[in-house]
């Protein structure tokens, strides 16, 4: 009978024949450190170098400053000028269909017009003046103007569903420019730019609406006249007639004063007699203008000559509500010089120690 000899695990014989690098698997932490130390050189100039390269990029970087406002719909110190024309307008009968929200959007709506914010940046003496400088032609002005006008931003703070359960609206505008000063500069005076448009069409509206109704009260008085004239005429040849039939039928005092009892005729009324009749005729023939006695019209007469008479002057108001106004920024937008600098140096340290290890780890495969 063989017997069978049953080698032990532990013997090392069955690993002899496994290379020498199959066995050595371990990985020795200090001998990577010693190897990035005898390169320290190479490490140390490539992080300076890298470092170099991020502060010239940093330097070459165009800064960015935001300046902020919020603004709200205007309340009534902003309207207190505003609010005395429209009560005067008001009492002339006047009722143009202006609010405090119509307003508000009105401004919203100028404010986010890419032509208005392109004719405002043309037209600014800061911005032309920085653009002008390099000497550009047609094209690239245009381009940088096109490049500024993308920084005016209007964003509503309170948008979607949840703008229902904000009890006002909130806007916040902003303009980044290379500088702080720069920056709200040029915010403030947009603002102000597009608040006069506003201004300037809303009391051009209200003019409008007062010559508006200066024409229409005109035509329908003189409308009414003419209507007035014709019953007057109307009112004279019936009482002509009526005094004929009256002095036919042989009446000559009232009806009623005598006892008589006479059913009058509805076309030509008798029933003042001939004597009433002619005396009624001669007061309506001596009547030179038939809307002496209508008092409305001659009410509306007045309203029209006050009308005629009000000068819708410049008006002063706001159309919105700083909540805050253009602020100065106290801190450059994006990564600074300094982390810039940080990043690029630990990018260096990075990439030399991968270069070293990697040329130490075909040196060792060569070997």
């Amino acid at each position: 009978m063989t017997s069978l000899h049953i080698q032990s695990k532990d013997d090392a014989s069955i690993h002899k024949d496994f290379p020498e690098r199959d066995r050595n698997t371990e990985i020795d932490l200090l001998g990577l450190m010693s190897t990035l130390w005898e390169s320290k050189r190479i490490i140390i100039s490539t992080i300076l170098i890298f470092s170099l390269v991020g502060f010239f990029i940093s330097a070459l970087l165009t800064p960015k400053w935001t300046s902020q406002a919020e603004i709200t719909p205007a309340e009534n110190p902003q309207w207190s000028q505003l609010q005395k024309t429209l009560s005067t307008l008001q009492v002339l009968n006047v009722k143009p269909s202006l609010d405090k929200v119509e307003v508000f959007n009105l401004f919203l709506k100028k404010f986010n017009s890419e032509s208005l914010r392109e004719e405002f940046l043309a037209s600014f003496p800061l911005v032309a003046g920085k653009l002008m400088a390099s000497n550009p032609d047609a094209e690239e002005l245009r381009r940088g103007i096109v490049l500024l006008a993308g920084k005016i931003k209007a964003v509503n703070n309170t948008p979607g569903k949840s703008a229902d359960n904000v009890p006002y609206q909130s806007w916040t505008l902003s303009f980044t420019a290379p500088t702080a000063g720069e920056s709200k500069e040029i915010l403030n005076s947009y603002i102000n730019y597009i608040s006069a448009l506003v201004v300037k069409e809303t009391v051009d509206y209200l003019r409008e609406e007062v010559d508006l109704k200066k024409d229409t009260e005109r035509e329908s008085l003189a409308m009414e006249r003419e209507r007035m004239n014709a019953l007057h005429d109307t009112k004279l040849k019936r009482l002509s007639y009526s005094l004929e039939v009256a002095n036919a039928a042989g009446i000559k005092r009232p009806v009623y004063s005598n006892g008589q009892s006479v059913q009058d005729d509805p076309d030509y009324s008798i029933a003042l007699g001939a004597d009433g009749i002619a005396e009624k005729l001669k007061i309506e023939q001596s009547i030179a203008d038939v809307t002496w006695l209508n008092a409305d019209f001659r009410y509306r007469e007045h309203r029209l000559a006050e009308l005629e008479k009000l000068d819708i002057k410049d008006i002063t108001f706001t159309p919105f509500k700083y909540q805050l106004s253009p602020s100065l920024p106290t801190k450059e937008e994006g990564a600074g010089k300094v982390f810039f600098i940080i990043l690029a140096a630990l990018c260096g340290g990075i990439v030399a120690s991968a270069v070293v290890l990697v040329r130490h780890a075909f040196q060792q495969r060569d070997q």
